[in-house]
């Protein structure tokens, strides 16, 4: 089958885009709005940017079900506050991000619906998940209006990493950290096997 993949309805280019580029890292993005509340969302259009300075990107798309038409609020606390927190997903987080991902008013803390933990961070005013092993501290760089979507570029300003999952030497114990990965749909993997290819 060959498809003028800019001929399709949008579901389903993003049905075949979704199931053709996996497994895609999970972004699970906390963020803080101008009245001081939190929200948690994870977004699995996620990868670096830049390495120096060092830089991470996210896209988000616009609202769906009840609150089609509408801006995520993500991207409305990002504008406002020009920081944000990209925390790691590990396996055994799998159903808290899950719950956290639930189509929500604005006024719901995702943190108190999934049953997490806050967590302040040491340059930004966004805390981060305090069960997540790995979690970045970002300044907004740059979004980037990309025809329905934003990519949100943001320059890392503080790392954090539980020193389980560190092996030294700028290291991180990927076997241990078992970081979950988006497919198609609601599947997901889980890192179970490592192996190196000759170069």
């Amino acid at each position: 089958m060959d498809v003028d993949i800019r001929e399709l309805e949008t579901k389903e280019a993003y049905k075949l885009m979704t199931g053709s580029v996996i497994p895609r890292p999970i972004a699970w993005v906390s963020t803080a709005n101008a009245n001081g509340g939190f929200n948690l969302a994870p977004f699995s259009f996620f990868t670096v940017a830049s390495r120096k300075p060092p830089m991470l990107c996210i896209s988000i798309g616009p609202g769906v079900g009840e609150r089609e038409g509408t801006v995520k609020d993500t991207l409305v606390n990002i504008r406002e506050k020009q920081e944000f927190c990209i925390n790691i997903v590990s396996s055994e987080l799998g159903n808290p991000m899950q719950k956290s991902s639930e189509n929500v008013g604005s006024d719901v803390d995702e943190f108190q619906l999934a049953g997490l933990k806050t967590a302040p961070s040491k340059k930004i005013d966004t805390p981060r998940i305090k069960e997540a092993p790995i979690a970045f501290e970002l300044k907004l760089h740059q979004i980037l209006e990309l025809g329905t979507d934003h990519l949100i570029i943001g320059e890392i300003i503080h790392y954090h990493i539980k020193e389980d999952y560190y092996l030294g030497n700028y290291k991180v114990d990927i076997e241990k950290l078992k970081p979950l990965g988006r497919f198609a749909g609601g599947r997901y993997s889980e890192l179970t096997e490592l192996f190196t290819l000759p170069k």
